[in-house]
């Protein structure tokens, strides 16, 4: 996988999207504080045009954008639970003798077995929140190409689609993407005074550059019917 190419092609299409061309600019702004605007619009970039779409159909892109929205939130309830794993072995009773009034539950599990416990779980959620996060982008891409909400739900699909690609190549290309993003929103933010008004001035920039580059990297193998 041509990591570069895809670092490439998304910045030139992101540069392309908004420089010279500040009424579209301006309006993606406003899309980024009314966000399901913005969600809407990343769904036609990660339909795939080229050059970067107009901003039309209002209502159109509002929907969309509830709908990438209600994909995310679907595919985040496994890590929700997770998160919420300690909190309940944490209120199971240590016994069935009653407790003193007052005081407060106590764990089922020993310190170390406690501690073991929670490490293990630590480690079960970074590995689902990969797999997760990786499903749920070809998830959300598989949506935008097809406009439909099922088809983000077609779990065996999306993994042949991943298959197809390399889970490890899929991860390490994402990876670079969240780095690139980070080190570039440090470095503006270093800049003082003018640091913060730049971040939100590109923040247009920063999400077409995801969009792009997500389905870049989604048409890399052919997806599945």
């Amino acid at each position: 996988m041509d990591l570069m190419r895809l670092l490439g092609d998304s910045f030139e299409y992101a540069k392309d999207a908004i420089w010279g061309r500040w009424v579209r600019w301006l309006l993606l702004l406003i899309s980024t504080i009314i966000f399901p605007l913005i969600y809407g619009y990343t769904v036609r970039v990660m339909s795939g045009a080229k050059p970067a779409p107009e901003l039309e159909d209002w209502i159109g892109l509002f929907i969309d954008g509830i709908k990438l929205i209600v994909i995310t939130i679907i595919y985040s309830i496994p890590l929700m639970i997770l998160t919420l794993l300690p909190v309940a072995m944490y209120f199971i009773p240590v016994s069935s003798t009653v407790t003193p009034a007052g005081s407060g539950p106590e764990s089922l599990l020993s310190p170390e077995l406690a501690a073991f416990a929670a490490l293990a779980i630590f480690v079960i959620f970074i590995v689902a929140a990969i797999i997760i996060g990786i499903l749920s982008t070809f998830a959300m891409v598989r949506f935008a190409r097809t406009g439909r909400m099922g088809e983000a739900f077609r779990i065996r699909t999306l993994l042949t689609h991943i298959g197809r690609i390399g889970w490890l190549n899929v991860f390490i290309a994402l990876l670079v993407m969240g780095i690139v993003i980070t080190i570039a929103q440090f470095v503006l933010a270093l800049i003082p005074l003018a640091g913060p008004i730049l971040l939100f001035l590109l923040m247009p920039a920063f999400i077409i550059f995801s969009a792009r580059y997500v389905a870049l990297l989604y048409e890399s193998a052919p997806a599945p019917a």
